[in-house]
């Protein structure tokens, strides 16, 4: 069996580099695109669900991001794929009443949420996959300000700050939005052993990134 080097005989180091990476580039959109297919089908099925079952739906997804990551660090791919799907399934689940919320009271909502959504990533991401630098040097300072978003969201939930929803959602797509650029940047520097982590991480930027939308979008509507 030709080694991929053998059937790239011939072609400068470049292109069997660019060739990799947009294979790397592929699978882990291929797996973004499935888990948020996952994302769908859990929330048109859990769109009855009470909010009691949503808490253990989401200490059941905290468990499949955990998995997954031991998973791909051990070179089982496919069960590392089963719970990323895993993952999106049960996080669609979770937020299936709320968006059912949303979209019998406004339906626009969501669909603004989404397309949003889709311009956001797709921007911010482009911009991540395509710069040349290394923005490793970002994840600390993007774990702080996680940390501080979440402090700032239990905060709101006991003292009352003017236009707290507000100032958090536009607080939680600007810190997304630079998850997203760090991400797609880890991307370009991907090999395919860590393809479905970098699929996940893709994959919560995107669903809170939306969520953050319907939440702003929604707010806007009251």
């Amino acid at each position: 069996m030709p080694t991929y080097e053998q059937l790239g005989y011939g072609l400068g180091a470049g292109e069997l580099t660019r060739d990799r990476s947009r294979e790397v580039f592929g699978q882990v959109m291929g797996l973004v695109a499935l888990t948020l297919g996952c994302t769908a089908l859990g929330a048109y099925i859990g769109r009855n669900l009470n909010g009691r079952t949503g808490l253990f739906l989401f200490i059941g997804a905290f468990a499949c991001i955990f998995g997954l990551n031991i998973a791909s660090s051990r070179g089982r791919e496919q069960l590392a794929i089963a719970l990323l799907f895993g993952l999106g399934l049960l996080l669609g689940l979770a937020i299936g009443p709320v968006v059912a919320a949303y979209a019998k009271a406004e339906p626009a909502v969501v669909w603004q949420a989404a397309g949003a959504t889709a311009g956001f990533v797709a921007a911010l991401g482009a911009y991540g996959y395509a710069t040349r630098r290394d923005l490793s040097s970002w994840a600390r300072g993007l774990f702080w300000a996680l940390l501080g978003l979440i402090l700032f969201g239990i905060i709101g939930l006991f003292v009352a700050i003017p236009h707290g929803n507000i100032i958090y959602c536009i607080a939680g797509l600007g810190i997304f939005g630079a998850f997203t650029i760090f991400d797609f940047n880890r991307l370009r520097r991907a090999n395919m052993a860590s393809a479905v982590p970098i699929a996940a991480s893709i994959f919560l930027d995107i669903f809170n990134i939306f969520l953050f939308f319907l939440e702003l979008f929604g707010s806007g509507r009251d």
